[in-house]
């Protein structure tokens, strides 16, 4: 087993058969558990030059084939999720269609020194690789938003990247923006992964391409590419906005907007296949449930 070098991944996964939730590290398709590590919030606890000494040591332990772990959702703990908007064109464009009674309020904030920043979802609503996410029952149209996600520390330091699916409600959000969070924080609109990569692995977070597949009856529904270079705000302000007023003492995930929309009437199916895939951080997919089935344990999409 070779020692993980500074690209490998930050995972939270379980092995085959084993019900206990494990921290890890992903190289070269072989996974290493991490000692001493209970959840990725207490990673961020550390500050950047402490974390990256530690996920940069020889590794110790035995390694597991990738194919026998199941990856889990990037996100643990009281670790938030939180959003921007209207940070690329594309979505300063779709919101103003969305929304012919409020279109100035989108041109405003797109121009604006402050950014959109809103609540998204806490850690256990969270969907993890290949898990399902969901489109709400009273909402028409319906779509993915493919976003690179922040992970950022309890410093306010950019520590790694994942992807983020922000799911949206157009339909609810276009009747008033005051609805935001009925289009946007809901169990199943929020999706993460497959890993972090580690914010030293990333030469330029602005030169990142995006990819967005959807698949529907084996077939492709809708496709699109974009890139990072496209986003209008920086990602250090991002942040700094978002630590202004708030303490994060478990760090937290900040997506930081879409740079891709499926126009209208698009909208999402029950059991179509969303692949988002960001430059080199890796490729998040999830099926698509409509509603909110009940299951045995209460815990809602399966």
């Amino acid at each position: 087993m070779s020692a993980p070098h500074p690209a490998a991944h930050i995972i939270r996964y379980q092995a085959a058969g084993a019900p206990e939730v494990r921290v890890g590290l992903h190289t070269d398709g072989e996974v290493t558990e991490l000692p001493g590590v209970a959840s990725l919030a207490q990673l961020w606890r550390l500050p950047l030059a402490a974390l990256r000494d530690l996920l940069t040591r020889p590794a110790t332990g035995p390694a597991l084939p990738l194919a026998q772990v199941r990856l889990l959702a990037p996100v643990d703990g009281t670790t938030e999720v939180w959003a921007s908007g209207v940070t690329y064109r594309v979505s300063r464009e779709a919101r103003i269609e969305e929304s012919e009674r409020a279109a100035d309020v989108y041109q405003l904030v797109y121009d604006a020194a402050r950014p959109e920043l809103f609540f998204k979802s806490a850690a256990w609503r969270v969907r993890g690789p290949g898990e399902a996410i969901g489109v709400r029952a009273d909402s028409e149209v319906d779509v993915p938003e493919p976003e690179l996600a922040l992970v950022v520390n309890r410093f306010g330091e950019i520590v790694g990247y994942t992807v983020c699916n922000d799911v949206s409600s157009r339909t609810i959000e276009g009747e008033n923006p005051l609805y935001l969070p009925q289009a946007k924080i809901y169990f199943g609109a929020c999706a993460l992964g497959p890993w972090i990569t580690p914010v030293w692995a990333v030469a330029d977070p602005y030169d990142l391409d995006i990819a967005l597949e959807i698949t529907r009856d084996g077939g492709f529904a809708w496709q699109g590419t974009a890139g990072t270079s496209q986003l209008h705000r920086r990602l250090g302000d991002l942040v700094g906005y978002l630590m202004r007023g708030d303490v994060h003492p478990d760090g937290v995930v900040l997506s930081t907007g879409t740079c891709l929309v499926p126009p209208a009437p698009f909208s999402l199916r029950d059991g179509d296949i969303v692949r988002i895939t960001v430059g080199a951080i890796g490729t998040l997919a999830n099926p698509v449930r409509r509603g909110l089935p009940a299951t045995e344990d209460g815990s809602g999409l399966t």
